[in-house]
């Protein structure tokens, strides 16, 4: 029950980024957002993803997964909305 739990809360916890994403797409701008803060945070997010997709854990590596992908998303419309 725990595993399961577990494993639902990995999957949704990402997607918490999709409102984000959608402000920053209605907004045309991502001035409220740090380049620097989202490529960190995306870069701290790919020095870990080999260890998660290699992981036994399933919640660990469905996480991994999704939230690699949405905060991708984050920062590639952070990026490309950022108005100087």
């Amino acid at each position: 029950m725990i595993q399961k739990i577990a494993l639902i809360a990995s999957i949704m916890l990402p997607l918490w980024n999709i409102p984000l994403i959608v402000r920053i797409i209605k907004r045309r701008s991502s001035k409220d957002l740090s380049i620097p803060w989202a490529l960190g945070v995306w870069f701290c997010f790919l020095a870990m993803f080999p260890a998660g997709i290699q992981s036994p854990d399933v919640v660990y590596k469905t996480f991994t997964y999704i939230n690699f992908f949405f905060f991708t998303l984050v920062m590639v419309f952070t990026v490309l909305f950022h108005k100087q």
